[in-house]
């Protein structure tokens, strides 16, 4: 009787760790589904940053929206983010799902958030470009030595051609060891402008001595400041910067993350879509992009990224 009951009990174990091992499996593949991303939202929100006035662009990217809403079959809605930062935090709760956002933007998304680049924009045949320093053409400020002691407008400190490229450079020209002090050492006080319009607004309307915006924002300001390139003048530019991304967070379902894919990258061969990307970030084109491309940025970022309060 007692090897019955023993034979039993070690039956009875054998059945539980087997169960549990098979619950453990599947968690595990549980697990690694949703890594590589299975989520299928009812509505796909895709988020911009302000690179102009936020109303103009909300309105101005609706027809890309239900473009994309009626080839997915499923509701799509713009979002303009009122910085970088929120459109990263928003893509890290999955409250936005595709992000269009700048390549420091995508660097802070893709270490905090694990958030995937899959497209980025080309402007003038190029998949790179430079930040410049706007000053007044009668400020008397020639160099970027000429700064010291001046008042900064830059658009946000998650703005890769505003903030990131030209701190860094800044820093490395006077030897600054840390972000915080060149804006209160070397400059005289700064201004968060909210764009890179704004920032250049804030030069030309006598608010801040110098700007850092993306080359040439003073195009997209002619209509309404026909002067604008005589009244400001760039004193110098960063090194090349990779172009701004879309990027998607990991939890997005892989097939719906290509079918978004092949949709943009349809949009090379619409006039109408272009011409929004173009209106909005002055895009000509879309291409296809890796994460190795952003490494300059990641690079850039980890050399005093302690330093930079966001």
């Amino acid at each position: 009787m007692k090897k019955i009951y023993s034979l039993l009990l070690v039956l009875s174990l054998a059945f539980i760790l087997t169960a549990c091992g098979g619950s453990d499996q599947e968690d595990a593949q549980g697990s690694d589904k949703k890594e590589k991303g299975d989520l299928k939202p009812d509505t796909l929100v895709i988020g911009f940053v302000p690179s102009q006035d936020s109303d103009t662009i909300a309105d101005t990217i609706q027809p890309m929206a239900d473009r994309l809403s009626e080839e997915l079959d499923i509701e799509v809605k713009g979002q303009v983010m009122t910085s970088y930062n929120s459109l990263v935090e928003a893509m890290g709760a999955n409250q936005v799902h595709v992000g269009f956002i700048p390549a420091f933007g995508y660097v802070l998304a893709n270490e905090q958030y694990g958030a995937e680049v899959i497209l980025k924009s080309i402007r003038h045949g190029s998949g790179t470009y430079k930040a410049q320093y706007l000053v007044r053409s009668d400020s008397g400020i020639e160099t970027l030595e000429d700064l010291k002691g001046k008042i900064w407008a830059y658009p946000d400190k998650g703005s890769t051609s505003g903030y990131l490229f030209p701190a860094n450079q800044l820093m490395q020209k006077f030897d600054y060891a840390s972000a915080p002090e060149l804006e209160t050492d070397f400059f005289s006080a700064t201004v968060q402008a909210g764009g890179h319009d704004t920032a250049a607004l804030a030069v030309l309307e006598g608010d801040a001595d110098v700007a850092t915006t993306f080359d040439d924002v003073r195009t997209e300001l002619e209509a309404e400041h026909p002067d604008i390139m005589e009244e400001l003048t760039v004193i110098g530019h960063t090194e090349e910067i990779p172009n701004d991304t879309i990027s998607v967070t990991k939890e997005l379902d892989e097939e719906l993350v290509k079918k978004i894919k092949e949709i943009f990258l349809s949009f090379n061969d619409d006039p109408e879509m272009i011409k929004i990307m173009n209106e909005v970030y002055n895009w000509d084109a879309i291409d296809e992009a890796s994460d190795k491309e952003y490494q300059v940025v990641k690079d850039t970022y980890q050399k005093f990224k302690d330093n930079i309060e966001l």
